[in-house]
């Protein structure tokens, strides 16, 4: 289960963030003195001395959070961009530091930065990239989400907006994020429909269900599961056409990983179709939802992505 990073700060940082709050514009990050911090997390305790200015950004969901506040980013991993952030990608300012279950350590010692953010795909790395800078590992948990979901991702957003001095950013965003998630539970509650949400791999499926990387999909979108299966991890669990059909879903979620993978795009509703799938529910009644790969597959823990995947949850629903 996750755990939400906790703060240790003093009288000084309660009053600059206080005046953080009340002093208005842009300009209010430089106005209020940087106060230390301690972050502890899931691989230890972090110090920051002083408000970073050359960020590294490991993760996806970090590069999109850093996006989201509008702080520079010094460096990133560049090879799963997703199309939202693509600006990075393409930035030749931006450092390529690898990728993102492998990073490049030297050339994160080359670019010398006084922050490092990463997840539990780099978290292997974190001893040697803590004698770099200061990193900041962000307790989201890929493999059983849950009903928390949603909270660790707001925690650790406004943890950055106090760091970087853009908590009223930060707040305007996470109200963005909470009338969407509303408008989608006023969709989904007391629907009768029950959805599955598989994974497509070069003609493969894996099937995800309450207890699984997608778990906060049905326990904070409201969606109803079409199975309980066991607890099913990163990938999810492999399953065959014959269950998908013994299953019968209303609907049927699908992420295309090729498409991430391969940087190509196979699948289309009649290409994914087989006789099997086309006698569900949800094929009859046109509510196979091919999702956006890169939000649910690359990301899913950020404010944009969340926010792509609420829309294709609600698109489901519109009938």
């Amino acid at each position: 289960m996750s755990r939400s990073p906790r703060l240790r700060c003093g009288a000084p940082l309660l009053l600059a963030l206080a005046l953080a709050i009340l002093l208005p514009g842009p300009a209010s990050a430089e106005a209020v003195p940087f106060a230390p911090i301690q972050v502890e997390h899931a691989l230890g305790t972090t110090s920051i001395e002083h408000r970073p200015e050359k960020v590294a950004a490991l993760d996806m969901n970090e590069l999109d959070f850093l996006d989201q506040l509008g702080v520079p980013v010094a460096g990133t991993a560049k090879d799963y961009v997703p199309h939202f952030l693509s600006k990075y990608r393409e930035d030749p300012a931006v450092a390529d530091l690898g990728f993102i279950v492998k990073p490049n350590v030297e050339k994160i010692h080359a670019l010398r930065p006084d922050l490092i953010l990463i997840t539990s795909l780099q978290a292997e790395h974190y001893r040697e990239m803590s004698r770099i800078a200061p990193v900041l590992h962000f307790d989201v948990d890929y493999r059983d989400s849950g009903a928390g979901h949603i909270e660790v991702v707001r925690d650790h957003f406004l943890l950055l907006a106090r760091i970087f001095g853009k908590e009223g950013r930060a707040q305007e965003r996470l109200a963005s994020l909470d009338a969407k998630l509303i408008a989608l539970r006023d969709l989904t509650r007391d629907r009768p429909e029950r959805a599955l949400i598989v994974m497509h791999n070069n003609g493969a499926f894996s099937a995800f269900g309450p207890h699984s990387r997608y778990g906060f999909v049905f326990e904070t979108f409201g969606v109803r599961p079409a199975n309980d299966a066991a607890e099913t991890g990163v990938h999810g669990q492999p399953v065959t056409s014959e269950f998908i059909q013994a299953t019968n879903p209303d609907i049927i979620f699908v992420i295309d990983r090729t498409a991430v993978m391969e940087h190509r795009s196979v699948l289309d509703p009649e290409t994914i179709g087989n006789p099997l799938l086309r006698e569900t529910n949800a094929w009859k009644k046109g509510r196979v939802i091919l999702v956006d790969p890169e939000a649910w597959y690359v990301t899913a823990a950020s404010i944009t992505p969340l926010e792509i995947m609420i829309d294709d949850v609600s698109r489901a629903y519109a009938h």
